[in-house]
Order: structure tokens, then C-alpha cells, then sequence
């Protein structure tokens, strides 16, 4: 027989309102920390459009001009004599390839119809990055 009491019985209860606190600033932090960083795309200053959405094909490698005119393959300097060879080496594996081709906004233009014409002796599609226009 049970001569205890029951009300005496320490009960084993957990406080999460400290962790719900924590996990919401760890999830801010990391949902920040991944929009911030890129690792494929070299820093330019893009032209802007009124359309700012990007699509994404199955594969894709990003083609970088910068203002100096220095020539970038995810982020690998190409001498612009060599730019198709090395896209043609990425069109290896088979899939469908496209280029996201990021220009600095004081490129001149026809820098950035050579890369369009290496792509088109290639039949590789282009996407032209921008940036989307602010409203004033």
C-alpha cells in the first residue's frame, strides 16, 4: 500500500521560452547570411531593368566582364582568346548549358556581343543579369 502523497511529487517540467528565442535569431542570422552571399558571381555594378527576374536553366555557368575588361568563368579569370574553349570544356557532361553573362554598366557593348557571338557558335543560351530598377 501507497502511504505517500501524491502532491509532494516534483514535477519535470521544461521552460523553452529562452530556446524559442535563440532558434528564431539563429534562423534570422542564417536566412541573412545565405541571401548575402553568392560564391559564383564576381562583384559588378549591373545595368538596370524595369523585368528583374531571373530564370534558371539545368546547368548553368556565370560569364563576368568587369569594367577593367577582365574576362571571368565562375569566378576564374579567361583570357577572352580562350573563352570558348572553356565554355566549350563546361558543355562536356551533355546537359543543356546556359550562360548567366553579368556585365559591369560601363562595358562597352561590343564586348558584350563577343561573348553573345561565342555563345551562338556554341548554341548555348544567354541570360543578360541586371538589376532591378528602384522606383523613385
Amino acid at each position: 500500500m501507497n502511504l505517500r502523497s501524491r502532491k509532494n511529487k516534483p514535477s519535470a517540467e521544461v521552460h523553452t521560452s529562452a530556446l524559442n528565442d535563440i532558434m528564431f535569431f539563429l534562423m534570422l542570422f542564417f536566412l541573412l547570411a545565405s541571401a548575402v552571399s553568392n560564391p559564383q558571381v564576381v562583384k559588378l555594378l549591373l545595368p538596370k531593368s524595369s523585368a528583374g527576374e531571373q530564370s534558371v536553366a539545368k546547368k548553368t555557368i556565370t560569364v563576368s566582364i568587369t569594367k577593367e575588361l577582365g574576362y571571368f568563368i565562375d569566378k576564374n579569370p579567361v583570357p577572352v582568346e580562350g573563352l570558348e574553349a572553356a565554355i566549350q570544356s563546361q558543355m562536356a557532361s551533355g546537359e543543356e548549358l546556359t550562360i548567366m553573362l553579368y556585365v559591369d554598366n560601363t562595358v562597352p557593348i561590343q564586348n558584350v556581343i563577343s561573348v553573345m557571338d561565342v555563345a551562338n557558335r556554341l548554341k548555348v543560351k544567354v541570360v543578360l543579369a541586371t538589376e532591378p530598377k528602384k522606383d523613385k
